[in-house]
């Protein structure tokens, strides 16, 4: 229906220039399209998603999406453009991939020829919920489905004249039919992600994902933003009713959502976020919560946010006839997804900003069972963690992953939309951390009694007691052990936790062989912190694990 050959009146035509720039298309290169959609309400979007047979509408409103061929990011497709501007800032390797500047125009021209005659959905935005720091945006799309998502995860401009007036510093064109010719482009196949710094512009071709268009402005923002001294992290943030934030850090199904989404605490954000001499502030408008297997005891303000109208469900299974969901059905993927807008959360902050953190949480999903649910750590040790970014990856949220969770290293937890070297971040975290006198924790949102397929993954209500002990002051007081292993302190006892939980080995079948795995992980820390060690000073290479655990419990 994009290329609506055959002129049909579709339902928002008529509403589709009322809330346009006066900065259009033609800026971008973008001409001879057939209907250019601006800037679309929801219920407008609804209308046009089911007209064009995008999508179907679930029991009680959500929109429910098929994503096609690609049902998580393609991390091994993103490119950035190697220019004079932004060459030098750039970590170049294994997730900042260059792409030459000659090659970024082929695509974009092909790319501008290939939407002639087309339709368009343009949302104008914004990213960042900080004043002082918000980057005006426009997300150009050839589904009206992402422009739903757009609207979702964005914040939106509030009136018309401000809308009149958008005139985006980053753009996003994303058009999923159109693919690349990899002999010709340098791509590694026909699906891209190009993003170009001087041109401030980013492509999309050959996956309708909409997590690409999500983690390409978390891009964009991780490139600019510490270039400002704003550290931009891959976290969530909420906020106490005493005033008190917190940051959880995490990579996807480490638990940044579920545990950020607490009916005590306001909820500043539950993906991105930037931390300047201000405080805490969202770069999002929105939430992109992994639904599979979700629970409306355990995770009750995210299961109602996606029964309602607006939310967007991506690769959910349902049925056809009573329209109702299946959230246990993974037929399509295990990296089930949901988009809905903050303010579904019960309990969401407004301003989408808090005060400087008083809790800094590394959440890890540790699929070897050895690592302790919860360990207070020091400001190096805590640098030391978040440049390794230790978890173990689960099936779905990345191409290419098994069924089996897999070790992963995954630098400032959040490695493929890190633009400068991790030190950057990491210089910047611990600037903040002593500073505003920051207290670090490492949770463990893993499997104890065993690694994967032996052991259970730790209940979420172990963790959420473990937390609330934390975030309260409650765990400050306690007695610690010394993690021989690690050297963080780990509590002795919490109200309501087993020994076995807090004392990992304790939960094995064969000790021996509880120390023997711990040991293996540390190693795997160690060898891959090399990769850093050089550009870090000896403080933090001495803060991390002893292979051999010398460290004598106390």
């Amino acid at each position: 229906m994009s290329n609506n050959l055959l002129n049909i009146k579709t339902p928002a035509e008529d509403q589709a220039r009322e809330l346009k720039s006066d900065y259009g298309l033609a800026n971008h290169g973008l001409t001879n399209l057939n209907c250019v959609y601006w800037n679309l309400p929801s219920e407008a979007l609804y209308e046009e998603i089911t007209f064009r047979r995008e999508g179907q509408i679930a029991h009680m409103g959500p929109v429910v999406l098929n994503t096609g061929k690609h049902t998580s990011r393609a991390a091994a497709d993103k490119f950035i453009a190697r220019e004079a501007t932004s060459e030098d800032h750039v970590w170049w390797g294994e997730y900042n991939r260059p792409i030459g500047a000659d090659k970024f125009a082929e695509i974009y021209s092909r790319m501008q020829g290939f939407l002639q005659g087309k339709d368009v959905f343009v949302q104008d935005c914004f990213a960042g919920a900080q004043p002082e720091y918000r980057l005006p945006i426009r997300i150009i799309t050839e589904y009206a489905w992402h422009s739903l998502f757009t609207r979702n995860m964005f914040i939106l401009p509030q009136s018309r004249e401000e809308y009149r007036q958008h005139i985006p510093d980053f753009t996003v064109i994303c058009v999923p039919s159109f693919t690349a010719y990899e002999p010709i482009d340098s791509t590694r196949t026909g699906t891209f992600i190009v993003l170009n710094f001087d041109q401030r512009l980013c492509l999309i071709g050959g996956t309708a994902y909409a997590g690409e268009i999500k983690k390409s402005v978390f891009t964009v923002l991780n490139y600019l933003l510490p270039l400002q001294g704003v550290m931009s992290m891959h976290c969530s943030a909420n906020i106490g009713p005493d005033g008190d934030t917190a940051l959880f850090f995490g990579l996807s199904g480490t638990g940044k959502t579920t545990l950020s989404a607490d009916p005590s605490r306001g909820l500043i954000g539950d993906d991105e976020h930037g931390w300047s001499d201000d405080g805490v502030f969202n770069f999002e408008n929105g939430c992109y919560a992994k639904v599979i297997q979700l629970s409306p005891t355990a995770e009750p303000q995210i299961y109602s946010a996606i029964h309602r109208f607006g939310a967007l469900l991506e690769n959910v299974v349902y049925d056809p006839v009573t329209r109702k969901i299946d959230l246990d059905d993974d037929r399509f993927t295990e990296n089930t997804r949901a988009s809905y807008p903050l303010d579904y959360i019960d309990n969401a902050v407004p301003s989408k900003m808090g005060g400087h953190p008083k809790n800094i949480l590394l959440l890890t999903c540790d699929a070897q069972g050895v690592m302790p649910p919860i360990a207070r750590l020091s400001p190096d040790q805590a640098l030391y963690h978040f440049i390794s970014g230790y978890t173990s990856k689960i099936a779905g949220t990345e191409a290419g992953v098994g069924a089996q969770p897999e070790i992963t290293f995954s630098t400032c937890f959040g490695a493929p939309f890190m633009v400068h070297h991790p030190w950057v971040y990491a210089e910047l975290l611990k600037n903040k951390i002593l500073r505003y006198g920051a207290t670090c924790w490492l949770i463990n949102t893993g499997w104890v009694g065993g690694a994967y397929g032996v052991g259970k993954r730790i209940s979420i209500r172990y963790t959420r007691a473990l937390l609330n002990a934390a975030l309260s002051g409650a765990l400050n007081d306690a007695e610690f052990y010394v993690d021989p292993v690690f050297g963080f302190e780990v509590p002795k006892s919490c109200p309501g936790i087993p020994d076995e939980v807090l004392y990992p080995s304790q939960a094995w079948h064969d000790e021996a062989d509880y120390w023997d795995k711990y040991r293996q992980l540390a190693a795997r820390y160690i060898g891959n912190f090399k990769k850093f060690a050089d550009s870090c000073p000896p403080e933090l290479v001495l803060a991390g694990p002893l292979a051999q655990g010398d460290r004598q419990p106390t």
